[in-house]
């Protein structure tokens, strides 16, 4: 196993939160309030700048945290990390439960950046391992690793799960994928790597290990990921008499099953025939087009760069995301510009352009953050975003 840098690894994560922090402190003090008439203001109250990180999802989480499930809508925030938050938070007197959610947010990052950099220096390198952690770190959305989001806490998992498979820890690998689908409901999918690992691992094993009975221990620990997803069905049983309440509440996002390609086809129409250039949706329709389109590429190129299990996984969620979209919204594609947070192996296919490409770099380190600044200072100022 190759010793991760560490140093440089906590660097770039300091320094990624430094600059959020910054883009916090001057976006909400610049365009916080009515716009005084004179140069004569009153000072932005630093609290309130640091709680304008309560947006969106990150409210229900910390409710959920605070005060339980307590409508059948909110069974669409999978448990783990609000009852991680919610731990947390007991442990002090039931306090800071904003505070606890970024925090277990970006620790789970950091995680991801130590897990991330083994896998990806493995598959293809040092180098490219490096700029794979960059480019994770200056995505346009990397922002959700920073809020009181579960993004963070589910790449943790994912990757770790995908470490554990690479030792051959198989009971492990079960284990945080259990916790994988206790935290987002796509965590289910890591069934399908775990098969194919525990089948590839025969060719590195004598021929007297690669039995059928051998075969099925390394796969039996597998049971345990579609676990994660049944424990909460029960509980979402016991408390709104449905096993898939999850599922069903998600008509209110207009999530509905359709062919992969309706999603991509009525956002494109959307763009090019209905939105107005510069209307809001235009905007955010070539968000998440660009997004979307970008880790299909990316899917395909590093279907020869990478281990097939790290394929099987991008093209799962990639499928999965494209079967179930917000088909009756203006964009279709809602959210999928936070989604692909989860795919790590298209940055590490990212990352391995980069090196082979200098300019391709460069456009990534000058687009990328200015967008991440842009679409952060969105979040905090409570405009819609995703």
């Amino acid at each position: 196993m190759k010793r991760a840098p560490t140093a440089d690894i906590l660097w770039l994560f300091v320094l990624s939160r430094i600059a959020l922090i910054l883009v916090t402190y001057f976006g909400y003090t610049l365009l916080n309030g009515p716009r005084p008439p004179q140069y004569i203001a009153p000072p932005v109250s630093l609290l309130a700048a640091a709680t304008s990180w309560k947006r969106w999802d990150a409210v229900h989480y910390v409710e959920i945290a605070q005060f339980g499930y307590r409508s059948p809508f909110d069974s669409a925030f999978f448990p783990l990390f609000p009852l991680l938050i919610s731990i947390c938070a007991h442990l002090v007197g039931n306090h800071g439960y904003l505070f606890f959610g970024m925090l277990i947010s970006n620790l789970a990052l950091l995680g991801s950046l130590f897990t991330i950099y083994q896998l990806a220096s493995e598959a293809l390198g040092d180098q490219v391992s490096r700029r794979t952690l960059l480019y994770l770190c200056i995505f346009p959305t990397a922002f959700f690793f920073f809020a009181a989001y579960n993004e963070a806490l589910f790449l943790l998992l994912v990757t770790g799960c995908f470490l554990a498979l690479r030792r051959r820890r198989w009971w492990l690998a079960g284990l945080l994928g259990m916790l994988a689908a206790l935290t987002r409901s796509p965590g289910i999918l890591l069934v399908l790597p775990f098969l194919w690992e525990a089948w590839k691992a025969r060719d590195d094993l004598a021929p007297q290990s690669a039995t059928r009975k051998a075969l099925l221990l390394r796969a039996l620990p597998v049971v345990l990921i579609p676990v994660g997803t049944a424990l909460y069905s029960l509980y979402c049983w016991h408390l709104f008499h449905s096993p898939f309440s999850f599922a069903a509440v998600q008509y209110r996002w207009s999530h509905r099953t359709v062919w992969p390609w309706e999603g991509i086809w009525k956002a494109l129409v959307e763009l090019f025939w209905f939105q107005p250039a510069g209307s809001l949706f235009s905007v955010h329709l070539v968000l998440d087009l660009s997004a979307t389109l970008g880790f299909i590429v990316l899917a395909i190129l590093g279907w020869r760069r990478l281990r097939f299990s790290y394929t099987l996984w991008i093209a799962a969620l990639l499928l999965l995301y494209l079967v179930e979209p917000s088909i009756n919204q203006p964009d279709s594609l809602i959210s999928n510009q936070r989604f692909v947070l989860e795919m790590f192996p298209g940055f590490m296919t990212l990352a391995a352009l980069g090196c082979e490409h200098r300019r391709l770099h460069q456009a990534i380190t000058l687009i990328f953050p200015p967008l991440l600044a842009t679409l952060s200072i969105i979040f905090i100022m409570g405009f819609w975003m995703v």
